[in-house]
């Protein structure tokens, strides 16, 4: 069976459904198992290749129920519904060999109309990215946290720490060609748990939830080309080990392209007593 590769995510169908894809160690976390971000991208591009489902990328609500290792994945693709302009599907990714789902997610694939737009969300006030800093590429050593596929350029609220505000700002873009609906969806965790703007950053946290809605079209995305788009996050509460967060991405010219709302687990490193 022929494979077809994108954004290092080479995708090769076995039976109708049904597909594999080795996901290298540049995607996993610095603990151990892989990024969250990756299946956000892997659920949008294998539906991008999926013969059967029509449109594109509108939303995706992901339910990370245990964690994948780097290496060969298992991946199912089922449709739920098909109406006609909305197709609903599910995808659930596994461990080559396992019977135990790790990554759950519910896509909903859309044709998108033509309609009046309007906004009510204003795009916050940014210097432009050019006049930051520009991080150096990360070596082997720092090629986590999606840090080989994004630059970013933090304005504000990095690294965290406790300061009673919780809100970051920073300009991110694409190490890996042009922004398109997979690399959007990435993105959407490509910010420092909000539990840390609270607790500190020695804590032990993990996404339970995602979702995120990709309002820009095909054709929008592809005006930023290889350009930054603004990340804005905020958190808003937490207690009893879960912790919530919400996202906005901007285009450079104001343009909202996503938002997201993420809910993750967390707690408190406790550490030894001296001897």
């Amino acid at each position: 069976m022929s494979s077809m590769t994108t954004l290092a995510m080479p995708l090769t169908p076995v039976a109708p459904g049904r597909w594999t894809t080795l996901a290298g160690p540049e995607w996993s976390n610095p603990g151990g198992g892989l990024w969250g971000g990756y299946a956000i991208g892997l659920c949008i591009r294998v539906l991008e290749a999926e013969p059967e489902a029509v449109g594109e990328a509108l939303s995706l609500t992901l339910t990370y129920a245990a964690g994948l290792p780097s290496g060969d994945l298992d991946v199912r693709t089922r449709r739920l519904r098909q109406g006609g302009s909305i197709g609903v599907w599910e995808v659930e990714i596994s461990a080559a060999g396992s019977d135990q789902v790790g990554v759950h997610g519910v896509v909903t694939m859309a044709r998108r109309p033509n309609t009046p737009d309007f906004a009510f969300a204003t795009m916050p006030a940014a210097p432009d990215p050019e006049s930051l800093p520009s991080p150096e590429a990360p070596g082997d050593a720092g090629r986590h946290y999606g840090a080989s596929a994004f630059e970013r350029r933090t304005l504000e609220g990095f690294p965290p720490a406790p300061s009673g505000d919780s809100r970051s700002l920073a300009w991110v873009r694409s190490r890996r060609g042009p922004l398109d609906k997979a690399l959007l969806g990435m993105i959407t965790d490509n910010s420092a748990p909000r539990a840390m703007y609270a607790l500190g950053p020695s804590i032990m946290t993990t996404t339970l939830s995602l979702t995120a809605y990709l309002h820009a079209t095909v054709e929008e995305l592809a005006e930023v080309g290889d350009d930054f788009i603004l990340v804005e996050c905020e958190g808003r509460v937490g207690g009893g080990g879960a912790s919530d967060e919400r996202s906005s991405y901007w285009r450079r010219d104001g343009k909202l392209l996503a938002t997201s709302e993420q809910l993750a687990w967390y707690r408190e490193v406790r550490r030894g007593s001296p001897e």
